[in-house]
């Protein structure tokens, strides 16, 4: 009965694997209905027992069994998971923070109980990559996660390259310590003007949304230490104009705006923002009025 309700009790005999979305930093984004799924779970895995028990405390829940499910040890858990599954129990996966499996342990879980028939169903939730894709004022129509690249060596080499050419808004996650090496790597394989935007401790007190070029990425971040989950959300090659966007709007804005006194630069750059659009985009259109009027003006 795929699209089960995981707040309801598995049938008798059929085990259930959940697959459960917790907060990526404030707590009050855990949903009622992951509250009422890990209360009901007969066992919930999870990658550090610790965390886990406090978010339960946090959450008024007690007595849940708690099994250790992490990168190290995850192919070693499957048969207990499993036969705890085919015993017909429910049992709920979380990950330290946001959606398990993307980026985080999980995946494998998922991908052997669905080899044995067992109903596999989530609620979901929090996900630091997709906030900061919404957040970042790039296009959303079309994207695609990367995740972490590869710390070095060819797959690395290669995968940058890739992106050097990739139309799509394209997400990555990256260690705090990692972040300058990676933004001077992008920026090589990119080129230094591609927009850039590098989200920091999302939904926590000091979370940062850092937008601009890939060039003046590399010098922001490489001059202070950065502390946190980061996520980078890169532009997509070709500067499109991002979701749907009327032409003859930006048109009209960007002549209001420069007939108010803004310079063409500040005027693309503030209509950019306020429609969510590429600033590259923008300005070009910016830089073709300027000339079409220098045009009319010598006539």
């Amino acid at each position: 009965m795929t699209g089960a309700d995981p707040s309801e009790d598995a049938d008798e005999g059929a085990g259930l694997l959940v697959v459960v979305s917790t907060p990526i930093g404030n707590l009050g984004d855990l949903s009622p209905r992951a509250v009422d799924t890990l209360r009901r779970a007969d066992l919930i895995c999870c990658e550090d027992t610790r965390r886990t028990r406090g978010l339960l405390t946090h959450a008024g829940i007690s007595g849940r069994r708690l099994l250790s499910l992490h990168v190290r040890n995850e192919g070693a858990r499957l048969p207990e998971v499993l036969s705890e599954l085919g015993s017909g129990k429910t049992v709920a996966v979380v990950s330290d923070a946001g959606t398990p499996t993307v980026s985080d342990p999980g995946g494998r879980l998922v991908a052997a109980a669905v080899a044995a028939g067992v109903e596999v169903t989530a609620v979901p939730g929090p996900n630091a990559g997709l906030m900061a894709l919404v957040v970042s004022g790039l296009p959303t129509d079309r994207f695609c996660f990367e995740g972490f690249l590869p710390r070095r060596g060819s797959d690395r080499r290669r995968r940058l390259e890739a992106l050097g050419t990739e139309e799509r808004t394209t997400v990555i996650h990256e260690a705090p310590g990692r972040l300058a090496a990676t933004l001077a790597d992008l920026a090589a394989a990119c080129g230094p003007d591609r927009d850039v935007v590098v989200a920091r401790e999302l939904t926590k007190l000091h979370e940062e949304v850092w937008r601009g070029r890939l060039a003046a990425a590399v010098g922001e971040f490489e001059a202070r230490e950065v502390r946190g989950e980061v996520v980078v959300v890169l532009a997509g090659a070709g500067g499109g104009t991002g979701p749907s966007v009327d032409e003859a709007a930006v048109v009209g804005e960007l002549r209001r705006q420069v007939e108010a006194g803004a310079s063409w630069r500040d005027a693309a750059a503030a209509v950019a923002a306020g429609l969510g659009v590429s600033r590259r985009w923008v300005y070009e259109q910016a830089l073709a009025l300027r000339r079409q009027d220098e045009g009319d003006a010598t006539g």
